[in-house]
């Protein structure tokens, strides 16, 4: 895939924490204005690698070049895949998105009427403008999930961070964020997502593979072939079963009530890239 217009740009990055490696040096670049997933099993860099982007951690070494947070540019939206609140906390759903409005702002300054329309824009491509004075002890997980994209996108933003955005939430919500990170590319803006989910990254525009460092790099077809995701997963995690390659995950544990993750295959016939999901 000829990438033109770059969001991300790595050469022999090298990324981790005081006495531990996360991604070994890698070289790879993400494309501007598309949906990237970052796929890997547990432990293999993925929260680390967009922390980076975010500018949360510095390179051990190498470089890693991010545009849209150069040169003082705050254009990076990023929503944690873990984002506590304190039940206790008096504070409303509106409330919550509208703190996506802070970067940037002023001490003080009142809020605008294109920030006020940015919270209800984002609260209504989330599905929760019914639910601006509510509470969030009140709400339900895939609830709670809706409000925090809300607030990554009323943030101004030129690249969106996800971290598992679609894990562990109810089907009617994972379809609410699927149909916004989608939107948000055809308004021109870049989605890096991280995912534990074959099928989720053969639907994006692009893959990085990781596993302790950057195996492949491209569109799906190209990063999510046999050899390379034996390479990420290890043989212990790979079965090959008919002319499919199935990845033994533990990532997703089924939980009643939630969208389970599926059982991801991938063909190495005919068509190597063939992506199957079936219900876990």
């Amino acid at each position: 895939m000829p990438v033109t217009r770059v969001a991300v740009s790595a050469d022999r990055v090298v990324l981790g924490y005081p006495g531990k490696v996360a991604l070994d040096a890698s070289t790879f670049v993400i494309p501007s204005g598309s949906v990237t997933a970052v796929i890997g099993p547990n432990g293999s860099g993925k929260s680390t690698l967009l922390n980076a982007i975010a500018g949360l951690i510095e390179p051990v070494s190498g470089s890693l070049d991010v545009p849209d947070r150069t040169n003082g540019a705050r254009h990076i939206s990023y929503v944690l895949q873990l984002t506590k609140v304190n039940d206790a906390l008096p504070i409303t759903v509106r409330e919550v998105v509208a703190m996506g409005r802070y970067p940037g702002h002023r001490f003080h300054r009142r809020f605008t009427g294109a920030d006020r329309n940015a919270i209800a824009d984002a609260m209504q491509r989330t599905g929760i403008d019914s639910l601006g004075g509510r509470h969030l002890l009140e709400l339900s997980g895939g609830q709670r999930q809706r409000v925090f994209v809300a607030q990554g996108l009323a943030q101004d933003h030129q690249v969106l961070l996800l971290d598992e955005p679609l894990t562990g939430i109810d089907l009617p919500t994972a379809q609410a964020i699927d149909e916004v990170i989608h939107d948000e590319r055809s308004r021109g803006c870049t989605v890096i997502m991280t995912t534990h989910d074959l099928s989720e990254a053969m639907v994006a525009d692009y893959v990085v593979l990781l596993s302790g460092r950057v195996v492949a790099a491209g569109i799906p077809a190209e990063v999510l072939t046999g050899a390379n995701l034996t390479e990420a997963y290890g043989q212990a995690l790979m079965h090959i079963e008919e002319g499919a390659v199935f990845i033994d995950d533990p990532a997703h544990i089924p939980i009643p009530g939630r969208r389970a993750g599926v059982r991801r295959t991938i063909h190495t016939d005919s068509n190597p890239s063939d992506v199957h999901g079936q219900g876990a």
